[in-house]
């Protein structure tokens, strides 16, 4: 089942299938590959959750996902799930964690491939000069989200 609303960032769309969270997609981005099929308790509650950490009610979505991607970029994403609301890391400190220090960039190409973004925040990584790096939803979003985790995070 797919679903879409209206957010402060923009119109997002969530998927699930199997009772678990499996996509989350800024609709202008690729959203158009989807189709609005409706909307479960479970997308319901994603979206009343997305809405209360997007208003600084939340420090971390608590919803059911289950991903795909390769052995190495559920390495990526899991430890993603690791920076701390309101912290940063870099892409090599990502890839130092998972124990592949020259894999920067391909830790940069997991990140854009993250099909749960916000909720496995790929927002949190940044260059290691400090710059904030590309983002699925835009850098204008990115932004956005670093900016409202550092406002609320004390």
């Amino acid at each position: 089942m797919f679903c879409c609303r209206q957010t402060v960032i923009g119109r997002i769309g969530i998927a699930e299938s199997g009772g678990a969270v499996t996509n989350l997609v800024f609709m202008g981005q690729a959203g158009e590959q989807f189709a609005e099929t409706g909307c479960t308790p479970l997308l319901e509650e994603s979206f009343r959750q997305l809405d209360a950490w997007l208003a600084g009610e939340l420090k971390a979505l608590s919803l059911p996902i289950s991903v795909q991607g390769s052995a190495f970029a559920q390495r990526v994403w899991t430890a993603l799930l690791d920076i701390p609301y309101g912290g940063t890391a870099a892409y090599g400190d990502i890839a130092d964690a998972i124990g592949t220090p020259a894999a920067t960039r391909a830790v940069g190409s997991a990140c854009r491939r993250n099909p749960l973004p916000i909720i496995i925040p790929c927002h949190r990584v940044t260059r290691r000069d400090g710059s904030i790096g590309g983002y699925l939803g835009g850098t204008d979003i990115k932004r956005y989200l670093l900016d409202l985790e550092q406002r609320n995070c004390g």
